[in-house]
């Protein structure tokens, strides 16, 4: 089958592609920004077509159908004001070009709800895009899921870190709902199946896992997996949906723009009231996966670092930046329509450009970022309270970084590893530099880009920074002002910790290996490499736990 899969960058999507593929179906892939999927490997394979695609854009929707046989609808907008509007106008641009492309099958990922009872904005909208496929004259299946658990999925972080950060809790009235949740692996199993669905199918499917748990239950079972105490819950009926998605902002990696749809489902019993797609397509091989398994893979997977893709990974619409212009220099403010701010900073290592590079690709998450963590901290608790990301997103894999990453409040946009030819994104790159370019998706009134390099130097490499900002407006101006101050020690903090970190790994260099200077000076500069090691020792110890 000729199978067109949209959000393939996103939790699901990133996971559907490549099984696809291994069933021997051809995938084409839309997505807004092709340079994502550079770095995936499963992306690179024959089988794999890259399309640039918006589901608003109506001539790139009828291009991505031409020849399709199966169309896979995987995108929401969680978190974007006027989503409803945007997802109807989406549903409608894509179930129009597949109808005329003559698409054999439409495939739709929805959420489970109740019949009879006013549901939540969130849940509405997505059952009106279901419905809006059903009235295609395409076939649709709509499958329909309630919690979906695996590594990295967002009803799964949500879930762990409640039970893992919250000994004693206040629990609303809707973790007494029944739930019945499923297992990633399932849903994908559903889901590579479905091509095989017979032509006349137009309808929806609930599925879900073997168990049917309150909420409650669900915390209790991941905290005996996980070899945590008994948790204490306190109940607290008038903690109504919105003050639990601020809870759930304070405790969890997820956002409250995200958290508010995952309540908003959960205010309702969410379990299947039929399981009849069993009859269409069998259910998995070995069966379905119990919920005590699925939180055990999960955790697994983390554990291991083969966590596939993570809720964080797809963009938002209009995310607060947009990709750096590859011409773009602190004395070109043109494409700004004004003003370019860049703190620029560069220090020689006694370390090799491939130790100093794995310290700065291993930057973020669990290990920092080198430098006054209290200003981090604050800037990211910061950006939650006003609805942001925040910090505590953390990175997929401890080690490795692929563009489209999600790391801390920061997206990876390049990636390039000691490159002998420079990608066209990145011309001024040297023979076998290293750079690692994030955009910032924090609230910030301006653009934000950050940009670390390493490039090889004799035995040892350089280190170069830059930090830079295209403010919008005034405020803009007064942000970056306000701010700087503080770049002494974010940035110049950062710049010293980070050297020092790959000459602690290597053993050698000025702030590795004493000197012998005296007096004022001699002591200053030990203190501030002691510092230093302090910091990038805390570092390795904190990735290391």
């Amino acid at each position: 089958m000729r199978c067109v899969v949209t959000g393939a960058t996103g939790y699901i999507g990133g996971r559907l592609a490549p099984r696809l593929v291994a069933e021997g179906h051809t995938v084409r892939c839309v997505v807004r920004t092709p340079a994502k999927m550079k770095d995936i490997p499963w992306a690179q394979q024959d089988a794999i077509e890259i399309a640039r695609g918006d589901v608003l854009d109506p001539d790139a929707m009828r291009a991505a159908c031409e020849g399709a046989d199966v169309l896979y609808y995987l995108v929401h907008s969680l978190s974007e004001s006027g989503f409803a509007e945007v997802d109807r106008r989406a549903a409608l641009i894509t179930a129009e070009a597949a109808r005329k492309a003559g698409v054999k099958r439409v495939v739709y990922l929805g959420g489970i709800h109740p019949e009879g009872v006013e549901l939540s904005e969130h849940l509405s909208s997505r059952t009106e895009v279901g419905e809006i496929f059903l009235r295609s004259g395409v076939p649709t299946a709509v499958l329909q899921a309630a919690v979906i658990l695996g590594s990295g999925s967002a009803s799964f972080e949500m879930l762990r870190y409640l039970t893992e950060r919250l000994p004693v809790m206040l629990t609303p009235s809707w973790v007494h709902h029944r739930v019945q949740p499923i297992a990633i692996r399932d849903v994908l199993h559903y889901l590579t199946r479905a091509v095989d669905l017979p032509p006349d199918v137009n309808r929806t499917f609930d599925i879900g896992g073997p168990d049917v748990l309150t909420y409650l239950q669900m915390m209790e079972g991941f905290a005996r997996v996980e070899g945590l105490p008994v948790r204490t819950m306190l109940p607290v009926p008038v903690l109504t949906p919105r003050l639990s998605s601020h809870w759930v902002n304070l405790v969890t990696p997820v956002p409250r723009s995200t958290a508010v749809p995952l309540i908003d489902s959960l205010v309702h019993e969410v379990v299947a009231a039929e399981n009849d797609i069993d009859s269409y397509l069998g259910p998995p091989a070995e069966g379905l996966t119990s919920f005590p398994t699925a939180v055990e893979l999960a955790l697994t997977r983390i554990r291991e670092g083969q966590v596939e893709t993570r809720w964080s990974g797809a963009n938002a619409r209009n995310a607060p930046s947009e990709p750096l212009p590859s011409d773009l220099l602190p004395s070109d403010p043109d494409w700004a329509g004004g003003t370019v701010y860049t703190d620029v900073r560069e220090r020689s290592s006694a370390a090799d450009a491939e130790a100093l590079w794995g310290v700065v690709v291993g930057i973020g998450g669990e290990r920092g970022w080198y430098s006054f963590p209290l200003g981090w901290r604050a800037r990211g608790i910061m950006d939650r309270l006003v609805g942001g990301v925040g910090l505590r997103r953390g990175r997929r894999d401890a080690d490795r970084l692929k563009v489209g990453d999600a790391l801390d409040w920061w997206r990876v946009e390049e990636c390039v590893e000691g490159t002998a030819t420079a990608p066209d994104s990145v011309p001024d790159l040297e023979e076998g530099e290293y750079l690692l370019r994030l955009r910032a998706e924090m609230k910030a009134p301006g653009l934000a880009w950050l940009e670390l390099r390493v490039a090889p130097r004799g035995e040892g490499s350089l280190y170069r920074q830059r930090a830079i900002f295209l403010p919008r407006g005034l405020a803009g101006h007064a942000y970056w002002w306000v701010i700087a101050p503080f770049h002494v020690l974010v940035f110049g903090g950062m710049e010293r910790r980070i050297v020092a970190a790959a000459e602690l790994e290597e053993g050698r260099g000025p702030l590795a290996v004493p000197d012998g200077g005296r007096g004022p000076v001699g002591a200053w500069r030990r203190r501030r490499r002691d510092r230093a090691l302090r910091d990038a020792e805390r570092a390795q110890r904190r990735a290391s736990a």
